[in-house]
């Protein structure tokens, strides 16, 4: 296992950076992270990168927006890197606020700058508010604001979170303008392979699963691992494996953990299914609900059955 670069009694925490990042927002809720080294990094791989080759302790990723969807880079960044383990997840609301340079007025307004994403999910604000806009498209929204301070953009404004005006002198020209008020993104913190915390009751466990040779009825046969055993599944997705036209892989959050029965049981059944099955952590669900299950599912349920077909094998009386 590669060790960590990082201060014996420092930890090294790496994040989807410059600082204002709703990724950064993301990181300043783990509460081990407060008062550690933030590292910056460009992009999801590089994040992984530094936990993998130890340059850092853990890593913060996006994985899924409530607006879009799953995040496919770090999808598939966790399909191909081994020696990851996913130990924890946070939830980050998606707010934007426009910005501009000191000075700048809201009225005189024509060229917004903005990532793609986020400027689609605020069309219906600038629609209404700056009707004669164009969009300027820009590699994320920090380097979109950043740009109206270093003089490498053209526009008059920038679509950019919150936290960055807690870093840089632009003035807010607008809040509130995600045409989704609830929406929200899932992060979780990536470390490298350790053994699952206990269970809390209120846990998600993530796979990576591929289907065996393409039949009619695979993909049922892969969810009836999880149904039959009572398990709800919170997220499945698929991505192209990318050897051949057609091949997919199914990036899968079920609930409950994995020193759960019913969730053990699961993972057994996967594994006689599927030809690759990567697991990729049991972790506090970050809304802390806790996982329902019909009573027939139970750990205790499993267990009797177990020492029932045990007691059939040893000829013992049947009671």
């Amino acid at each position: 296992m590669p060790v960590s670069t990082a201060s014996a009694d420092r930890r090294t925490y790496s994040y989807l950076g410059p600082a204002g990042t709703f990724t950064e927002a993301a990181l300043a809720q783990v509460p081990e992270a407060r008062g550690q080294i933030w590292r910056s990094v460009r992009n999801v791989g590089e994040a992984l990168a530094d936990v993998v080759e130890g340059r850092s302790d853990a890593a913060m990723i996006a994985i899924e927006n409530s607006v879009d969807g799953g995040v496919s880079t770090a999808q598939d960044a966790l399909a191909t890197m081994p020696g990851l383990r996913i130990i924890g997840e946070y939830l980050v609301p998606v707010n934007f606020v426009l910005v501009g340079r000191p000075g700048q007025r809201l009225e005189d307004v024509s060229l917004v700058a903005a990532h793609p994403v986020a400027y689609a999910q605020c069309l219906q604000w600038l629609s209404r508010e700056l009707p004669a806009h164009a969009h300027l498209p820009a590699s994320s929204n920090v380097a979109a604001a950043l740009g109206l301070l270093d003089g490498t953009s053209d526009a008059d404004a920038a679509i950019a979170p919150p936290g960055i005006l807690e870093h840089h002198e632009l003035d807010l020209l607008a809040e509130g303008l995600g045409d989704k008020k609830d929406a929200v993104t899932r992060f979780v913190l990536v470390a490298r392979t350790v053994a699952p915390p206990a269970p809390t009751g209120a846990d998600k466990t993530s796979l990576i699963v591929e289907l065996p040779e393409e039949y009619p009825g695979a993909l049922m046969e892969m969810l009836e691992q999880f149904a039959t055993r009572g398990i709800n599944l919170s997220l499945l997705a698929s991505r192209p494996i990318g050897d051949a036209l057609g091949r997919y892989r199914f990036v899968i959050d079920a609930d409950g953990h994995v020193l759960d029965e019913r969730v053990a049981d699961a993972l057994m059944g996967l594994r006689r299914f599927s030809p690759k099955v990567i697991f990729l952590g049991s972790y506090p669900r970050a809304d802390r609900a806790i996982n329902r299950y019909p009573e027939r599912y139970s750990d205790d349920v499993f267990v009797e059955a177990r020492d029932w077909l045990r007691a059939l094998v040893s000829g013992e009386p049947e009671a």
